[in-house]
């Protein structure tokens, strides 16, 4: 009776005892949470999604690189850059003219002068690189030189990506050099009054080839 009285005081025991050593420690779940936590900012972000679809109304430039692809002609596919006098270069075709038209127009002239060599060709043009677009920001800026121009950028944005001031830049006698009809005109700009939103008309947009200078 007391042997029988014992196993079932073991069993009992063992019942309570069990489920306490398979629970984990004080604190573990907190721990297990804070390492998962920290693994998820380890991943690695995933790029963004690339800018929108290259603008259609883009006229292609001097200096500018183009992608030309001619769908099943290998040797006519190739990546040329625009020469300054606006032309391209490219098999069976020779010279073409490209700065002033459109991806879009002059994959329609490439297609057509194709015509004359293969039957029914699909041309895709596509602007690798925007070199023909720029303007010049230079003076007492801490980072001066080339900068894209991007769709209406006007002074103040130019300015914000020069690196801020010198301490001697005289910010109020800032000015754009730019060229109409062959002859440089000088457009006054006061920073100081641009960023109180006082003469909003000042903050021109940019035009390739523009030059920003502060004084």
């Amino acid at each position: 009776m007391k042997n029988a009285i014992s196993l079932i005081l073991a069993g009992v025991l063992l019942a309570v005892v069990a489920p306490a050593y398979s629970q984990d420690p004080p604190g573990q779940e907190t721990q297990d949470k804070k390492e998962e936590a920290k693994d998820a900012k380890a991943q690695p972000t995933p790029s963004p999604a690339a800018a929108g679809a290259e603008d259609p109304t883009y006229k292609i430039g001097a200096q500018d690189v183009l992608r030309v692809d001619v769908w099943r002609e290998d040797q006519l596919t190739r990546t040329v850059p625009v020469r300054p006098d606006g032309k391209i270069t490219l098999p069976l075709l020779n010279d073409v003219q490209a700065a002033g038209l459109t991806p879009m127009e002059l994959a329609g002239v490439i297609r057509e002068e194709l015509k004359k060599f293969i039957t029914n060709p699909q041309v895709t043009v596509s602007v690798t690189e925007i070199n023909s677009r720029r303007i010049y920001v230079n003076g007492e800026v801490n980072k001066s030189g080339a900068f894209q121009l991007l769709p209406h950028m006007t002074v103040l944005q130019a300015l914000s990506g020069s690196g801020g001031f010198t301490a001697f830049a005289r910010i109020k006698n800032i000015y754009v050099l730019r060229n109409e009809n062959g002859k440089s005109i000088k457009i006054p700009f006061n920073y100081k009054e641009a960023i109180k939103g006082k003469k909003p008309e000042q903050n021109i947009e940019l035009q390739p080839g523009d030059v920003v200078v502060v004084p």
